[in-house]
Parts: structure tokens; sequence; C-alpha cells
């Protein structure tokens, strides 16, 4: 099945940068890189030209900060700000960034960054003009295992293990093994379809088979409730 494809401009005046964040798109199936500029004024015609769903803009440029040039247009992209300086870091979420990155930016952040863009009113209309008949593609997390990116969709994760450094996405077709803090994909979970019950699982809500106060079951596993997560996983459950 193709993939809906998030439409991606990256404006940075220095080409390291640029290259970097280059490579990054190129690992995400649903990323698709309209182009690149070094600077804002550039990157103002090409956005009069172009649809562009997401931007990912530098703040600290000549002419015209990318700050600036966000405030100049009347329906902006979603915007990813990339900077070296932290102090930028307010300003660009009072613009309502979906998320702001300080360099040297690993590709960890950056997909974390990318996943935050897949769960936010992303500009629906623009990308149905291209996608009319993906629209109700269900939602989706990317992952980077064995060195390329697996698609892994909401709706087919069972539970999430924690096992040190790593992480291993149980799915209803098998398990995605990759190098990441589990409380970073719990950030970019809904809330209402999964939940933390232990500091090393989540679990999905539907594919609860049973359960009580201290364990649950699912997919033929028991996993343990942990003290610290019972009083929530409870009130969720509607054991209490």
């Amino acid at each position: 099945m193709a993939d809906e494809k998030i439409i991606c401009l990256v404006v940075d005046d220095e080409p390291p940068a640029l290259e970097v964040l280059k490579n990054y798109i190129s690992s995400v199936s649903s990323l698709e890189l309209a182009g690149t500029c070094n600077n804002a004024i550039e990157a103002l015609n090409i956005l009069r030209e172009k649809t562009i769903h997401l931007l990912f803009l530098d703040i600290q440029m000549p002419q015209l900060l990318g700050t600036d040039l966000i405030r100049t247009l009347k329906n902006p992209p979603k915007v990813i700000f990339t900077t070296a300086f932290r102090k930028f870091a307010v300003e660009g979420f009072e613009l309502d960034a979906v998320d702001y990155l300080l360099k040297p930016i690993s590709f960890e952040r950056f997909l974390k960054a990318v996943n935050k863009v897949m769960h936010t009113s992303l500009d629906r209309t623009a990308l149905e003009k291209e996608n009319t008949s993906k629209i109700n593609e269900p939602e989706h997390i990317n992952f980077r295992s064995d060195r390329k990116m697996v698609k892994v969709a909401l709706h087919d994760i069972v539970y999430i293990e924690s096992i040190k450094d790593y992480i291993k996405v149980v799915t209803t077709t098998g398990t995605v093994i990759t190098k990441q803090p589990i409380s970073s994909v719990e950030e970019m979970l809904p809330k209402e379809k999964f939940i933390r019950i232990h500091r090393s699982y989540i679990v999905s809500v539907s594919k609860i088979e049973s359960y009580n106060h201290e364990l649950v079951w699912i997919a033929k596993q028991e996993l343990p409730i942990s003290r610290s997560y019972r009083h929530e996983v409870s009130r969720f459950l509607q054991l209490e």
C-alpha cells in the first residue's frame, strides 16, 4: 500500500544541517522532500508556489529570521524549528511550532518530532487534494529497526516492553525491536487507547483480554501492574 506523504521543505543557511535533515527525511517513508533552501526569502517564494505540509525551519538566518517568516504567512504549514540557540525556544512555541530541535539533531529526536506531526491536526484539507483515497488510513508510528524505518499502525500494537535501552513493540503481526526509551513512545500514543501499567510496559486497552488489580492478561501474556501505576490503571479500567 502506498504511503500517505507529508510534503516537507527544509530551510537552513548551513549546508551540513541541510544534508542531515535531507538524509533523515529520506529515511522516513511517510515524508517527501519538496526542496531545500538557505534563506527565508527563497522559502517564501517556494511556499507561494507549492503545497508544503511541514516546514523544517532554522531561526537564525540572514535577511529574515525563521520566526519572522512564519509571522508573514497567513496560513503557515506545520513547523518544526531547528536552531543551535536554546534561547529561541519560547518564541518558537509561541508561534505554535510542533517542536523545537536543538542542533546537532539526533535521528531519534528528529523522529520524535515527526511522530508529533503525525498526531497533530495536520492540514487534512491540503493532504486530501493529493490523497483523497487515503484519508482513512490508520495512524502509525515509525520505528528505526535493523537499519531501516518500520511503519507500525497504532491499531496493530498489542503492548510495548522496555528492555534496558531498547523497547520491544509487540504487534498483531510480529515484533519490532528499537533503541529508544519507552517514555518517548508513551508521549506519542493516544492516552485513550494506551495505558502505562508498569515502568516496563504499555498496553493497548482494546487488546486487554482480562485484568485485576495486579495483573493484565494480553495476547496470552501475563503482565504486572506495578504499585506506582495501580491507582491510575484501576481508575482507567474502572476497577475502583
